[in-house]
């Protein structure tokens, strides 16, 4: 049983250190969140709406699919831009 405390001993040591020699990130303000959050969103429903146009066989269905396409293209552009400035 003590080799196995001594072991997790020395994981948490190469742990530590490993976290040590990493750099630190820059901590992203309320607002930075925020947008990053969105964007995440936006990206994921795009990847979604993607995956429902290749399956659709409807040309109706499929006429949607691309205008939720250009819509979330939009946002995510919009919301880009707006991080730049």
């Amino acid at each position: 049983m003590a080799r196995g405390w001594e072991s997790k001993s020395v994981e948490a040591q190469q742990a530590e250190a490993s976290a040590q020699n990493q750099p630190a990130r820059p901590k992203l303000t309320a607002q930075q969140v925020e947008h990053k959050r969105k964007l995440e969103g936006l990206t994921l429903s795009r990847r979604r709406v993607e995956g429902q146009l290749v399956a659709s066989r409807d040309p109706r269905h499929q006429a949607m699919l691309r205008k939720a396409l250009a819509d979330l293209d939009a946002e995510i552009l919009e919301l880009t831009h707006s991080t730049r400035s």
